[in-house]
Protein backbone atom coordinates (compact mmCIF):
# COMPACT_ATOMS: atom_id res chain seq x y z
CA UNK A 1 0.00 0.00 0.00
CA UNK A 2 2.74 2.46 0.93
CA UNK A 3 4.84 1.46 -2.08
CA UNK A 4 1.90 2.08 -4.47
CA UNK A 5 1.26 5.50 -2.95
CA UNK A 6 4.95 6.48 -3.30
CA UNK A 7 4.91 5.54 -6.99
CA UNK A 8 1.66 7.43 -7.56
CA UNK A 9 3.02 10.58 -5.85
CA UNK A 10 6.32 10.36 -7.73
CA UNK A 11 4.41 10.29 -11.05
CA UNK A 12 1.64 12.81 -10.34
CA UNK A 13 3.60 15.56 -8.55
CA UNK A 14 6.07 16.24 -11.42
CA UNK A 15 3.19 16.30 -13.90
CA UNK A 16 1.31 18.82 -11.79
CA UNK A 17 4.42 20.98 -11.45
CA UNK A 18 4.96 20.89 -15.22
CA UNK A 19 1.34 21.85 -15.87
CA UNK A 20 1.58 24.71 -13.37
CA UNK A 21 4.72 26.01 -15.07
CA UNK A 22 2.91 26.11 -18.44
CA UNK A 23 -0.04 28.14 -17.19
CA UNK A 24 0.61 31.92 -17.08
CA UNK A 25 0.24 33.43 -13.66
CA UNK A 26 -0.58 36.96 -14.87
CA UNK A 27 -3.32 35.99 -17.32
CA UNK A 28 -1.22 36.84 -20.39
CA UNK A 29 -0.68 33.87 -22.72
CA UNK A 30 2.86 32.83 -23.39
CA UNK A 31 3.93 33.01 -27.02
CA UNK A 32 5.18 29.80 -28.55
CA UNK A 33 8.81 29.63 -29.63
CA UNK A 34 9.87 32.92 -28.07
CA UNK A 35 13.13 33.15 -26.27
CA UNK A 36 13.56 35.95 -23.81
CA UNK A 37 17.11 37.01 -23.08
CA UNK A 38 18.38 35.63 -19.81
CA UNK A 39 20.53 38.00 -17.84
CA UNK A 40 21.62 37.02 -14.39
CA UNK A 41 21.61 39.79 -11.76
CA UNK A 42 24.99 38.64 -10.45
CA UNK A 43 27.88 38.89 -12.91
CA UNK A 44 29.45 35.56 -13.71
CA UNK A 45 33.17 35.44 -13.23
CA UNK A 46 35.69 32.99 -14.60
CA UNK A 47 37.99 31.26 -12.17
CA UNK A 48 41.31 32.99 -11.64
CA UNK A 49 44.43 30.92 -11.99
CA UNK A 50 46.28 30.45 -8.70
CA UNK A 51 49.18 32.81 -8.31
CA UNK A 52 47.72 35.46 -10.62
CA UNK A 53 47.18 37.71 -7.63
CA UNK A 54 45.49 41.12 -7.83
CA UNK A 55 46.44 41.65 -11.48
CA UNK A 56 43.68 39.34 -12.71
CA UNK A 57 40.19 40.78 -12.91
CA UNK A 58 37.11 38.65 -13.27
CA UNK A 59 35.43 38.82 -16.68
CA UNK A 60 31.70 39.26 -16.88
CA UNK A 61 29.53 37.78 -19.55
CA UNK A 62 27.53 40.45 -21.34
CA UNK A 63 25.82 38.41 -23.99
CA UNK A 64 22.32 39.77 -23.52
CA UNK A 65 20.53 39.99 -26.84
CA UNK A 66 18.37 43.02 -27.57
CA UNK A 67 14.65 42.65 -26.90
CA UNK A 68 12.55 41.30 -29.74
CA UNK A 69 10.66 43.79 -31.87
CA UNK A 70 6.91 43.48 -31.58
CA UNK A 71 5.06 43.79 -34.90
CA UNK A 72 1.41 44.68 -34.76
CA UNK A 73 -0.92 45.00 -37.68
CA UNK A 74 -3.99 47.12 -37.10
CA UNK A 75 -6.10 47.43 -40.23
CA UNK A 76 -8.63 49.76 -38.61
CA UNK A 77 -6.29 52.76 -38.42
CA UNK A 78 -4.85 54.59 -41.41
CA UNK A 79 -1.21 54.05 -42.24
CA UNK A 80 1.09 56.72 -40.96
CA UNK A 81 3.64 58.32 -43.19
CA UNK A 82 3.91 59.47 -46.74
CA UNK A 83 4.08 56.90 -49.51
CA UNK A 84 4.38 57.34 -53.26
CA UNK A 85 3.36 54.88 -55.97
CA UNK A 86 3.26 55.04 -59.77
CA UNK A 87 0.29 53.53 -61.59
CA UNK A 88 -0.06 52.51 -65.25
CA UNK A 89 -3.49 53.29 -66.61
CA UNK A 90 -5.52 51.52 -69.28
CA UNK A 91 -5.13 54.39 -71.78
CA UNK A 92 -1.32 54.03 -71.78
CA UNK A 93 -0.79 56.95 -69.39
CA UNK A 94 0.84 56.95 -65.99
CA UNK A 95 -0.08 58.73 -62.77
CA UNK A 96 1.83 59.11 -59.52
CA UNK A 97 -0.14 59.01 -56.27
CA UNK A 98 1.38 60.35 -53.07
CA UNK A 99 -0.42 59.27 -49.89
CA UNK A 100 -0.46 62.17 -47.42
CA UNK A 101 -2.45 60.32 -44.76
CA UNK A 102 -5.88 61.98 -44.89
CA UNK A 103 -5.53 63.00 -48.55
CA UNK A 104 -3.85 62.05 -51.83
CA UNK A 105 -1.75 64.16 -54.17
CA UNK A 106 -2.10 62.93 -57.74
CA UNK A 107 0.44 63.91 -60.39
CA UNK A 108 -0.90 63.39 -63.90
CA UNK A 109 1.10 62.60 -67.04
CA UNK A 110 1.27 66.32 -67.81
CA UNK A 111 2.75 67.04 -64.31
CA UNK A 112 -0.48 68.63 -63.09
CA UNK A 113 -1.09 68.08 -59.39
CA UNK A 114 -4.48 67.58 -57.75
CA UNK A 115 -5.23 67.00 -54.07
CA UNK A 116 -8.02 64.58 -53.15
CA UNK A 117 -9.17 64.61 -49.49
CA UNK A 118 -10.55 61.39 -48.01
CA UNK A 119 -14.31 61.09 -48.47
CA UNK A 120 -15.56 60.44 -45.79
CA UNK A 121 -12.67 61.76 -43.71
CA UNK A 122 -12.13 58.64 -41.53
CA UNK A 123 -11.19 56.13 -44.25
CA UNK A 124 -8.23 55.39 -46.49
CA UNK A 125 -9.58 54.05 -49.77
CA UNK A 126 -11.96 56.67 -51.24
CA UNK A 127 -10.87 60.19 -52.12
CA UNK A 128 -12.83 62.99 -53.82
CA UNK A 129 -12.04 66.54 -54.89
CA UNK A 130 -14.97 68.71 -53.81
CA UNK A 131 -14.77 71.36 -56.56
CA UNK A 132 -14.71 69.06 -59.60
CA UNK A 133 -16.23 65.90 -58.08
CA UNK A 134 -13.30 63.88 -59.47
CA UNK A 135 -12.65 60.79 -57.36
CA UNK A 136 -10.11 58.01 -56.79
CA UNK A 137 -10.78 54.64 -55.18
CA UNK A 138 -7.71 52.66 -54.04
CA UNK A 139 -8.10 48.88 -53.80
CA UNK A 140 -4.82 47.09 -53.07
CA UNK A 141 -2.55 47.53 -56.09
CA UNK A 142 -5.30 49.06 -58.23
CA UNK A 143 -6.68 52.60 -58.42
CA UNK A 144 -9.93 53.53 -60.11
CA UNK A 145 -9.69 57.13 -61.38
CA UNK A 146 -13.00 58.85 -62.12
CA UNK A 147 -12.94 62.24 -63.87
CA UNK A 148 -16.04 64.30 -64.58
CA UNK A 149 -17.12 63.90 -68.20
CA UNK A 150 -14.99 60.82 -69.01
CA UNK A 151 -15.17 57.08 -68.44
CA UNK A 152 -13.49 55.70 -65.28
CA UNK A 153 -9.96 54.38 -65.78
CA UNK A 154 -8.43 51.43 -64.00
CA UNK A 155 -4.75 51.97 -63.12
CA UNK A 156 -2.42 49.32 -61.66
CA UNK A 157 0.91 49.48 -59.83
Amino acid sequence: MMFGRAIWVSLVVPLLLAATACVPQDGVPKAANTLSPTVSPVPTSQPVAPGAGAAATPKTLATASPPATKITTDLTTPRAGVGTATYRCGNGGMITIQNLGSSLRVLGPDSSAEVFPASPANQTSRYQEAATHDAIVIDGREALVMKKGSTPQSCKR
